[in-house]
């Protein structure tokens, strides 16, 4: 399998909220790593697919470099949710010629994070 990965550096305003946005991508989404820079600790993040608004990862209150795994539960044909015993079925979110949208909120003025989106 190949792997990219992209990186974005996201800048706040002086209210503490930023946009940013990835490149153009397409693949299934692995990860998503955030390294801290200087954001204020409580840093909020809204991170989705910017075509569809699919939800990669939402956190509130953040005060440390972390990585996650967006997955998202699988539906059978007829529009109900597949399960494996209780557990639901899970897979990759897909992007399709979308970009990634990284909202922050509570990020401290002009600071930084980081943000490492691994699509394969």
């Amino acid at each position: 399998m190949y792997t990219e990965r992209h990186e974005v550096l996201v800048t706040t305003a002086s209210d503490g909220t930023a946009v940013a946005y990835s490149p153009v991508i397409s693949g299934k989404i692995y990860g998503i790593h955030y390294v801290k820079n200087d954001f204020t600790n409580g840093v909020d993040f809204t991170i989705t697919l910017e075509k569809t608004g699919e939800t990669l990862w939402t956190q509130a209150d953040v005060n440390a470099s972390v990585s996650k795994y967006p997955a998202a539960q699988v539906n059978k044909t007829d529009g109900t949710s597949a399960v494996s015993g209780v557990d639901p079925v899970l897979d990759r979110i897909i992007a399709a010629k979308d970009r990634v949208k990284i909202q922050v909120a509570s990020g401290g003025s002009v600071k930084t994070g980081t943000f490492h989106i691994l699509i394969g």
